[in-house]
């Protein structure tokens, strides 16, 4: 191989991949890439300067002038911050407000189109863990590694309901769920990365499974390769 690999990881919300691929990456010592954190910070930023949602060629226009990097973090075990035109956004990303407007904001083909060439600026050197949706579909399609998480949708709302209160966040089940399903519905119905698993993509039923089981499968997968 002429170079170092990519690593691509898809799935619905609550399905662990942002854990997993965090870990991944971790282990691997690659660059870990959660391109959903970057559909939150665009949603973060047209609220925090009031862009109109509704609004598609504003959201666009704000997705195209955003710069985003990635900052690693040697001394805390390789977390990742993203950061946008040079400031560290990531504490405001799981906030309520955006958690409930993102996927609105993730559907518009302009927004889609800036951030996935973003996406591939991150990856062309590889050695890139790279989650989300649409990965190995659209954004990386030529990833040596692909794989696609899964759970049922109870799992996915208890996982997320512990992260959330976790980080100290009041919970509510029933909003989560409509959240939830709201969402499904959105990644799996828009017209441009729609969620889906690539052909060629190693499918994992995580229901049953703890996130280091998930992120044992996947990298002896991948060690062959990489090491």
């Amino acid at each position: 191989m002429s170079r170092v690999p990519n690593v691509a990881i898809d799935g619905p919300a609550g399905s662990g991949k942002s854990t997993v691929a965090r870990l991944v990456a971790q282990k691997l010592d690659f660059l870990y890439v959660d391109t959903g954190a970057m559909y939150r910070a665009v949603t973060y930023l047209a609220l925090k300067t009031a862009v109109n949602l509704d609004d598609q060629d504003a959201l666009g226009s704000l997705a195209e002038a955003t710069k985003f990097s990635n900052v690693r973090f040697c001394s805390s075990g390789g977390d990742v911050a993203l950061w946008c035109d040079g400031a560290n956004v990531t504490p405001y990303l799981r906030k309520w407000d955006v958690t409930r407007e993102v996927a609105r904001v993730a559907a518009v083909p302009m927004v889609r189109h800036c951030l996935v060439r973003s996406q591939r600026v991150f990856a062309r050197s590889g050695g890139v863990v790279m989650e989300g949706r649409d990965i190995g579909t659209v954004v990386l399609p030529d990833a040596e590694f692909k794989f696609f998480l899964t759970a049922d949708l109870d799992t996915r709302i208890e996982r997320r309901a512990l992260e959330m209160s976790g980080n100290g966040w009041t919970v509510d089940p029933e909003e989560l769920c409509r959240q939830f399903i709201y969402r499904d519905e959105m990644d799996l119905k828009r017209t441009v990365g729609p969620l889906k698993a690539a052909p060629d993509a190693v499918v994992i039923e995580g229901t049953a499974l703890t996130a280091d089981e998930i992120v044992d499968r996947i990298v002896t997968v991948c060690q062959g390769r990489v090491a």
